[in-house]
């Protein structure tokens, strides 16, 4: 019954989460289809938004591109997971859900902040090393992390070096955690 409720506690969280990166998704499109419209090319870094004209000419693997989408994974990220901390805060608060659920709830939180925590430690270190941005995933079946395109690619090398870090701050076996390079 306790591992019914449990399946039961990750499918909802895992479901708000898959609604919430499709919102943004959505919503992040019509906003980019709006500044085009207007003559702009909204391209985002960190803790701030450029706007250049696009008359320039931009060229895929462009810094402005990656920073845009290093920036929108992240955001889509901590959105989905604040959605499901607010989902899951709700069933640790709500006292008409027996006991076992809201410990499972408050469980599940902590999980999702270790998480977070990881995949920040595990962005900086990467980026620490050389490498000019990367997002990182982590879920149920492993980590995830996405590096920007480098002018030779990502040799043999780079993905130890980068498997390495994920290993020594998640403790996962090399083989669930997948490198993907940007285009």
């Amino acid at each position: 019954m306790k591992m019914k409720r449990r399946g039961a506690v990750f499918a909802v969280v895992a479901l708000m989460m898959c609604v919430a990166v499709y919102l943004n998704w959505s919503y992040g499109k019509d906003a980019a289809d709006y500044a085009v419209a207007d003559g702009l090319d909204t391209a985002k870094t960190l803790g701030e938004a450029k706007y250049v004209d696009s008359q320039t000419p931009s060229e895929p693997g462009d810094a402005a591109e990656d920073a845009g989408y290093f920036f929108d994974a992240r955001l889509t990220r901590q959105q989905a997971r604040d959605e499901a901390i607010g989902i899951l805060k709700q069933t640790a608060e709500n006292e008409a859900v027996s006991a076992d659920t809201r410990n499972e709830a408050s469980e599940a939180i902590t999980v999702m902040a270790s998480n977070a925590v990881k995949e920040a430690r595990i962005e900086n270190l990467i980026k620490a090393k050389g490498y000019e941005d990367c997002v990182a995933f982590i879920n149920d079946t492993g980590l995830s992390i996405i590096v920007s395109a480098t002018e030779t690619g990502l040799a043999a090398e780079d993905v130890a070096k980068i498997k390495d870090i994920a290993v020594g701050e998640t403790s996962l076996s090399a083989d669930l955690i997948k490198i993907v390079e940007t285009d």
